[in-house]
């Protein structure tokens, strides 16, 4: 099952900080299987205050995800993202292609 890495950034300073952070950041990832789905760009809001960059990295599963947050090539430059950025980081499991929205319920129980 792909897992999720999904970061909701605030208040990013380019610098050179952040361009070393972007240069390093793919060679991280891929030992893992990591790939962006997303990474910030033009949205369109619908509803509610958005504000941000969205950035969505697809992982084989969540091994491999957790691997990667807490591997030493990722650790190296992750001091330059957190300096120069705020915001949210969280690691999340994906669903099958069978899921409906439904099949909640029977975790909730």
């Amino acid at each position: 099952m792909p897992a999720y890495a999904i970061g909701h950034l605030h208040n990013v300073k380019m610098g050179e900080e952040i361009v070393e952070y972007l240069r390093e950041i793919d060679a991280t990832l891929a030992p893992y299987g990591g790939r962006f789905l997303v990474h910030g760009g033009p949205y369109e809001p619908l509803e509610g205050d958005w504000g941000g960059d969205l950035i969505i990295i697809e992982f084989p599963d969540m091994v491999g995800a957790r691997r990667w947050y807490e591997s030493a090539a990722y650790q190296e430059i992750l001091p330059l993202r957190r300096r120069n950025s705020d915001g949210d980081v969280i690691l999340i499991d994906g669903v099958s292609a069978a899921h409906r929205a439904i099949d909640i319920l029977e975790r909730a129980v």
